[in-house]
């Protein structure tokens, strides 16, 4: 006997509004220029902190790029805060991006505790380049939820 597939209603991710202002507002091109760089400085960084962990050469460049990514990540989520206000109404945590939001209070917070330990100076470098190759995993997870949503909006936009 085969048993009914159960269904969920299929929500879409904007309503004809939200895309309306998503297409006008000027904070989408800014989203959209800001992604790829974040991108770009990521594998700057990776490289570099790869590097410094099979060589032990080159900590302070590694250090460096970490702290930019740090600057391009807050950078990018005030941004995307105005974009979520305008678009959806809400600073942060709008339904269609909720766990996007959730994630990247994580990623924030493993490139804040980086920032912390380098700071501080009291932790070894591979413990601090650790907490940075933790944060950048979890940034890939992030970037891959909002590719994924970026797809989703893609799938649904009208002809």
């Amino acid at each position: 006997m085969k048993v009914p597939r159960r269904t969920r209603a299929r929500t879409r991710l904007y309503s004809p509004e939200e895309r309306a202002r998503r297409d006008r507002t000027v904070w989408t091109l800014i989203q959209g220029l800001l992604a790829p760089l974040q991108f770009v400085v990521f594998l700057v960084s990776l490289v570099l902190v790869i590097r410094y962990l099979a060589t032990g050469t080159g900590y302070v460049a590694a250090s460096a790029s970490i702290v930019v990514k740090t600057g391009v990540l807050l950078t990018i989520m005030v941004t995307g805060s105005i974009w979520e206000k305008v678009v959806f109404g809400r600073w942060l945590f709008a339904p269609a991006f909720f766990w996007e939001d959730v994630v990247s209070f994580g990623v924030i917070a493993l490139h804040l505790a980086y920032c912390w330990m380098l700071w501080d100076g009291g932790f070894a470098p591979l413990a601090e380049m650790t907490v940075a190759l933790t944060a950048y995993a979890a940034y890939l997870i992030n970037a891959g939820q909002f590719l994924w949503k970026l797809r989703a909006a893609r799938l649904e936009a009208p002809a």
